[in-house]
């Protein structure tokens, strides 16, 4: 018995070393010499210096000179990095299906030029509740008001959209997106702070 228990101390103290010690070190120490940035959280900062987000992290801009990010679940108020995650709202939920409608009506309202079809990103939160990306589409819809807030020619604002789209990773992963922080930054480097 005694020979067991201490069998079995030893294989604890083994798998606590290995697991808790030595793996998360080779993994960290693997992160910070292949991926630094990302390993530190991407922040950005902005042309001051200062931190401006993280571009792995979406976050709420609600400036009409700014392009908005897609609705966040993360959170009471959304956009919350410490409570990462989706609504958990099924497709027949009636305040999902109402939070839709009105955010549907607010975006109308508040993008009059744009075209009347507005993509589905732009209406639906990702199962993080905190992905800093739109697709090109997504960003391009939103082309007409960030111009008009701005006082620029629409066909500016595209340009710099066209200039931020990322393609797939490693040429076929994922699809072709817009990192919403990054945009906003360049916007304000282009064109000045609203």
């Amino acid at each position: 018995m005694m020979q067991t228990l201490i069998t079995a101390c030893r294989v604890a103290c083994f798998t606590l070393l290995l697991t808790g010690l030595a793996y998360p070190l080779l993994v960290t120490g693997l992160a910070q010499l292949l991926f630094p940035h990302k390993a530190n959280g991407g922040l950005v900062q902005d042309e001051r210096g200062r931190v401006a987000g993280s571009e792995l992290i979406g976050q709420k801009f609600s400036h009409p000179a700014y392009f908005q990010s897609r609705p966040s679940a993360a959170g009471e108020r959304g956009y919350d990095a410490l409570a990462s995650g989706g609504s958990n709202y099924g497709v027949t939920s009636r305040k999902l299906r109402d939070r839709v409608i009105s955010d549907l009506e607010s975006l109308k309202k508040q993008n009059p030029e744009a075209a009347a079809q507005v993509p589905a990103e732009l209406l639906t939160a990702s199962a993080s509740g905190l992905d800093p990306h739109l697709s090109p589409a997504g960003a391009r819809w939103q082309v007409p008001r960030v111009a008009k807030a701005r006082n620029a020619a629409p066909e500016r604002i595209e340009a710099v959209v066209r200039n931020y789209i990322e393609s797939r990773d490693l040429g076929f992963l994922g699809e072709p997106r817009v990192n919403v922080l990054l945009l906003n930054l360049a916007l304000d480097r282009q064109l000045g702070k609203p």
